[in-house]
């Protein structure tokens, strides 16, 4: 069993591990070769330029200012000085809602672990109910529930904190959801005009066999909504037009870097093989073999084009719809278009940068299937991920390791190679198989059809966080203390499951601090190291960059990864919630966690995340409802666990924590969440009438004509494509019908057609 002294060693570990980080941040940012590296935001924005554009040569690659090195730690001081409404402006809601996150768990676990460590851990310490018993303990286990006898009064305490820290809990998380509501209306109230504002996406539009999906939906929305329609966007089919230009980019790119590369040595023409990987096959001339690359590709390009525009299965059967106020499109986003709910379905449109285009044309009926296969391949890759788990808890076991490799005994009896595997390899280990699961479930996410970035993030990070609630919470339990029981634990009774789970959290308290060293202390403090996007950086500057915009391209600033960043710090929100009234020891390690990361992202959010899109916090009800879980399966633990502590007289109160903790779960959500999932028309009316006052000659049609436009279409070299492409219609008239049937519309055409009636009634 780790003891205090294999703790501490494994945070030594960590926390040089993460000053090592740290020192090294510090000295590489401060270089002006790296210094789009570490401030790339600023030179999107316009608002800094290169220091080594200025001075002596070697002053171009190296700080040689020396007191720069000695305040090597004023980034943290200054990350911390913007205002939060100036961090709105400079980096939007999303960022700032997302740092709330790591303010919310300083908020709980502060004053939870002061209650804590003043009452809980004295009751627990002043027990001797280990040192009395057979079963081989540590240091930890002493300022555990575990050293509670069985039956003991002093398990009120334990009862009586849980009720304390569930009311501080919910009203800390009230509080919150209030402030991030009331953030989010008021930055959509105050926000700059966006064509999303005013555009809505209608799916399933029905087949009509006289007309095309474009003047369908032109008709339609004349009729049902004629004095707020503006225009329409047709969606087309151009994934493959797409995978052309993004391969001739490619292309391009290699094109560059041979040519930069015969222009620093013209005496030598460069080749390459044209075999596998470039390592057999021919060799050519390898600009002249880039540069018949790019004109077939540009052919390809050409043609398709020319395919999308002709063929009408190109068109798919949605569109994006504009209309001319905002109440308009309020009204038609949250409101059923037709008397059969499955065609004409409205949403409001994606913000132009936060739409996946690639899954725009796939075919609505199908989203259902796909889901379907989706989620059961989720449920597969979850369970079965099982196994390895269980082999990585086997590190944290030496008896493990000796009885599997007997001939190790000698080396791992040494105390620091001991400390070693117990405090630092298990984690580090959970980890590296975790590297690959974001990057699966992103794809899965994409496969079930989204349309937004942010609806893909969101459902990723849904999944993410299930699949470590399931994993690495109660499979690192399970697996590291009871694997030999599996079986058994798989067909107990439903009411007994809680007690198995709740009675081995103690068990593992040491496991989950080390993993939050490693994962959280270490890791954040290498995700500000960026060490793989300085690689990257510096290897595109050397091979490929020739012009500042060049330069400029080979930045990557990177985003928050609200996928994969928001479902770890739920993890440390249940572990939190689970351990502190188990074992209070965990606190400290949460706490120095959401403090070290809040300093972190406020510096990335300010220096260097280009966030993607903007949902003015839109994900906010998927935080609190996994905080709410997290606090529901502590109290569920906790009552398995004093269930098999004998403590008959206090374990039924528990039952009232759960039941309280979903009423006040209905309650914010009827409250606070409609706030995030529709728009008052209040507002947009008062938006609407604010803008004609301000602006009574607004040219809306212009700001809006080629915002839904596929980016395919709008790159530099695809201008003469915007005629051919442009289905957004100049006036908002009807075309001249050609449908014979006359179900949809009622009204003449403007342009000279005969009245449309609705058919008569049958009696």
């Amino acid at each position: 069993m780790a003891t205090l002294s294999d703790i501490g060693l494994a945070a030594a570990i960590n926390i040089l591990s993460a000053f090592a980080f740290f020192l090294a941040f510090a000295i590489l940012r401060i270089q002006p070769v790296n210094d789009r590296v570490y401030f790339p935001k600023w030179y999107i924005k316009g608002l800094r330029s290169s220091p080594s554009a200025k001075g002596a040569f070697v002053s171009k690659f190296v700080n040689l200012d020396l007191r720069s090195y000695a305040r090597f730690l004023n980034w943290m001081p200054a990350a911390l000085q913007m205002p939060e409404l100036e961090l709105i402006d400079h980096a939007g809601l999303d960022s700032v809602v997302y740092l709330r996150i790591y303010l919310l768990g300083l908020k709980f676990f502060v004053p939870i672990a002061f209650l804590a460590f003043t009452i809980m851990v004295p009751v627990n310490w002043t027990n001797n109910n280990l040192e009395h018993s057979d079963l081989t303990f540590s240091d930890i286990d002493k300022l555990s529930i575990s050293n509670i006898p069985n039956g003991s009064q002093r398990y009120w305490t334990h009862l009586v904190m849980a009720y304390a820290f569930t009311f501080w809990t919910c009203y800390v998380l009230k509080q919150e959801y209030e402030i991030v509501a009331a953030m989010r209306l008021h930055f959509l109230a105050s926000e700059q005009r966006r064509p999303d504002q005013f555009t809505v996406l209608v799916r399933n539009v029905p087949p009509d066999p006289d007309e095309s999906v474009s003047e369908l939906v032109e008709h339609f929305f004349l009729v049902n909504h004629p004095d707020h329609y503006l225009s329409h966007q047709v969606v087309y089919n151009a994934n493959k037009l797409s995978g052309l230009v993004e391969e001739k980019k490619k292309i391009r790119n290699w094109l560059d870097y041979y040519k930069n590369k015969y222009e620093r040595n013209p005496s030598k023409r460069p080749l390459l093989k044209t075999g596998l990987l470039g390592l057999w096959g021919e060799s050519v001339d390898a600009v002249d073999f880039y540069t018949a690359k790019i004109e077939r590709l540009s052919r390809d390009i050409s043609a398709e084009r020319e395919k999308i525009t002709n063929n009408p299965k190109s068109i798919m059967s949605a569109a994006f719809v504009s209309f001319k106020t905002r109440w308009g499109a309020a009204v038609c986003a949250q409101t059923q278009q037709c008397r059969n709910p499955t065609i004409w379905l409205t949403e409001w449109a994606p913000e132009p940068r936060d739409v996946y285009w690639e899954n725009l044309a796939i075919p609505f009926v199908s989203l259902t299937i796909r889901r379907l296969f989706v989620a059961v391949a989720f449920f597969f890759l979850t369970f079965f991920f099982m196994i390895p788990i269980a082999i990585v808890q086997s590190l944290a076991n030496i008896d493990s390791i000796e009885k599997a490799l007997p001939f190790l005994k000698p080396i791992i009896k040494v105390k620091f190679v001991e400390s070693f595997i117990q405090g630092f390899l298990p984690g580090i280990a959970l980890k590296i198989f975790l590297i690959f699961l974001p990057t699966i479930l992103m794809i899965m996410s994409k496969f079930e059809g989204f349309i937004s970035l942010s609806a893909l993030e969101r459902r990723s990070a849904s999944r993410y966080y299930f699949f470590q609630f399931i994993n690495v919470f109660l499979g690192s339990i399970i697996t590291g203390t009871a694997f030999q029981q599996l079986n058994q634990f798989i067909h107990q009774s439903t009411d007994e499951i809680p007690k198995t789970i709740g009675a081995s959290i103690p068990m593992k308290a040491t496991f989950f601090i080390t993993y939050i060293m490693v994962d959280g202390w270490a890791g954040v403090a290498a995700e500000i190291l960026r060490l793989k996007p300085l690689i990257i950086y510096h290897l595109k500057n050397f091979f490929l960059v020739k012009t500042e915009k060049d330069r400029e391209e080979a930045m990557d600033p990177g985003t928050i990864g609200f996928n994969t960043g928001e479902p770890r710090i739920q993890l440390y929100f249940l572990l939190g919630l689970v351990y502190a009234v188990v074992t209070p020891i965990l606190l400290p390690f949460i706490i120095v966690f959401f403090g070290l990361a809040y300093v972190v992202f406020r510096h990335q959010i300010i220096n260097v995340y280009n966030q993607e899109y903007e949902s003015a916090g839109a994900f906010w009800p998927d935080v609190h409802l996994r905080i709410i879980v997290a606090l529901t399966v502590s109290q569920l633990l906790l009552m398995g666990l004093l269930s098999t502590k004998e403590a008959a007289s206090s374990t039924p109160l528990l039952i009232t924590l759960p039941v309280l903790t979903i009423w006040f779960h209905r309650f914010c959500k009827k409250r606070y969440e409609p706030a995030f999932v529709r728009n008052p028309i209040q507002e947009a009316m008062m938006k609407d009438t604010l803008e004609r006052a301000r602006e009574p000659s607004l040219n809306l049609k212009g700001f809006l004509q080629n915002a839904y436009m596929h980016p395919v279409f709008k790159s530099a070299d695809d201008e003469d494509i915007y005629a051919a492409m442009g289905e957004w219609e100049e006036e908002p008239s009807l075309i001249s019908t050609k449908r014979t049937s006359k179900r949809s519309t009622p009204l003449s055409s403007k342009h000279g057609g005969s009245a449309l009636s609705l058919p008569e009634a049958k009696h």
